[in-house]
């Protein structure tokens, strides 16, 4: 069975005002019905084809998304939704804030918006099947991302060495 015919998405949340989740959510009432396309939101990553990401990425939960994205099986796409999650958006500068999603691991598809509609959050995730297709028949495999210990890194250090 193909894949763009029942994606199953995971949504993770990294440090975000929760403007983004809800609407993530609202795309699967009734109103406006993401499971019409097959999608599925389910809670664990090892059954996952897309991780919808939302908020930007502080040095606390780092390891986690590094963590969740590596129990991802391949092919995997990864979308990042709102504006914050594209580039850190209002907290992008913060002391903690290291940036966007693309700034720790690999990011396909871009939501923008501060908080974008559920018909674009949709949009995203159609726009992820045809590459979860190609990477699919291409054998594409993700990249696998380092975990750091559980030291703080300084900003401006590289969060992919090895730590």
């Amino acid at each position: 069975m193909s894949l763009a015919k029942s994606p199953w998405i995971i949504h993770v949340n990294c440090n975000s005002c929760n403007g983004c989740d809800i609407e993530v959510v609202a795309c699967l009432t009734p109103l406006y019905d993401a499971e019409r396309f097959g999608v599925l939101n389910i809670g664990t990553p090892k059954q996952a084809d897309i991780m919808v990401v939302t908020g930007a990425v502080n040095y606390k939960n780092v390891n986690v998304l590094k963590n969740i994205y590596n129990q991802i099986p391949d092919p995997k796409v990864v979308l990042a939704v709102g504006a914050c999650a594209s580039t850190g958006g209002i907290f992008h500068g913060c002391y903690n804030v290291i940036g966007g999603v693309d700034q720790v691991i690999p990011v396909d598809v871009h939501v923008p918006g501060c908080t974008p509609r559920p018909e674009a959050i949709i949009d995203g995730i159609v726009a992820c099947l045809p590459i979860l297709e190609d990477k699919k028949k291409r054998k594409i495999k993700g990249k696998e991302v380092k975990l750091k210990g559980n030291e703080v890194p300084a900003p401006g250090d590289s969060l992919d060495t090895p730590g």
